[in-house]
């Protein structure tokens, strides 16, 4: 993977952002590669009050917050609603940042170019919601990289941003388990440690 990032070598204005938990292992080791910081990039899911399985929104750190103005107001969601539950997601949002990355504060991505990675995109609707907020906090470039990438991804999601990379792609993702000769996701002290391991080093290619 990293080997596709050549262009992208100590240059200082890129940040690999990881989804976790998968997405940062593989984040870690493209960070490293080219000379780059790395952090997460946690996204929750704003669910409709009354149906948790469809989707109003999402917020992430950095205080983004994507929102569906068509669900929100084909549902007649009032604002106080919406309010009530961002502010439930949130906490957990923190909790979450918190406990990967201590007292540390996420990294303003004005201007910047941001490379972001997991383990594999198969979901459309999380892909596309990190993306908006990406786009949200003022990143002038993105780049989705991942070992695989499902044909939706490609077609749905790689449009809308500056470029994809991936190893391979399929029109049936399955199960993320079965593309890996070893497949163990990572504790979240092996999490911390990676991150805790981030600060921008030179390159390594």
């Amino acid at each position: 993977m990293a080997e596709k990032l050549t262009e992208y070598i100590g240059r200082r204005d890129v940040v690999v952002l990881s989804l976790p938990i998968g997405g940062v292992p593989v984040g870690s080791e493209i960070a490293h590669a080219i000379g780059a910081s790395l952090e997460p990039l946690l996204v929750r899911r704003l669910p409709v009050p009354g149906n948790e399985e469809l989707e109003m929104g999402a917020i992430s750190t950095g205080g983004a917050t994507v929102l569906d103005a068509e669900v929100i107001s084909y549902l007649k969601i009032s604002p106080a609603a919406v309010d009530m539950v961002i502010a439930r997601e949130k906490v957990d949002l923190e909790k979450r940042w918190a406990a990967y990355c201590g007292p540390r504060r996420a990294q303003e991505l004005s201007e910047k170019t941001a490379i972001l990675t997991d383990d594999g995109f198969a979901s459309v609707w999380l892909l596309h919601s990190a993306v908006q907020v990406l786009r949200q906090l003022g990143a002038r470039q993105i780049i989705i990289a991942a070992p695989m990438m499902s044909r939706m991804v490609v077609d749905a999601v790689c449009p809308l941003v500056d470029r994809c990379v991936t190893l391979d792609t399929q029109t049936q993702f399955g199960d993320k388990a079965s593309w890996y000769e070893d497949f163990i996701q990572p504790a979240d002290s092996e999490i911390r440690e990676l991150l805790a391991r981030s600060v921008k080093s030179e390159p390594q290619i």
